[in-house]
């Protein structure tokens, strides 16, 4: 008998925690370039989601948790590294993907498409593309 892996479905208030979210980090990014937001205040904000910035380089790292993504995930994925990087997404041995010439200007436009991914930002310093460990490994549970 084969088992069918279930993804995680979003209810309609992980739905608007996204969308909140994704709001607030596009505004506050919109309000730092606009020189309205020290880069200080802007510091610990964009950390928590998973932006960095290296010598005016902006990485986006993006946590796939237990490194496992569906297909339609990893679809937008790669549709972020054609449109808004240089075509590369780096898998690091952190179970993430980093996103390594992102233009900081761009970061809100294709935030706001995260809700749609079913991904947000979960962590400090990292966006996660939910899955519940339950239904990928069943053991999972027992360990808990």
């Amino acid at each position: 008998m084969e088992k069918k892996t279930i993804m995680y479905q979003y209810d309609e208030i992980d739905q608007r925690l996204v969308e909140e979210r994704v709001a607030r980090f596009r505004d506050q990014t919109r309000r730092f370039l606009a020189g309205e937001l020290s880069e200080d205040d802007f510091r610990p904000f964009r950390l928590q989601n998973g932006l960095y910035i290296q010598r005016h380089a902006p990485m986006l790292r993006v946590a796939i948790p237990y490194g496992v993504l569906s297909a339609s995930q990893l679809r937008r994925l790669a549709w972020i590294a054609r449109t808004h990087d240089r075509g590369v997404g780096h898998f690091t041995t952190r179970q993430n993907i980093q996103y390594n010439w992102v233009k900081l200007p761009e970061v809100p436009i294709f935030w706001l498409r995260w809700p749609k991914f079913r991904c947000m930002p979960r962590k400090p310093a990292a966006i996660v593309c939910a899955i519940p460990p339950p239904t990928i490994f069943p053991g999972w549970q027992r360990m808990n």
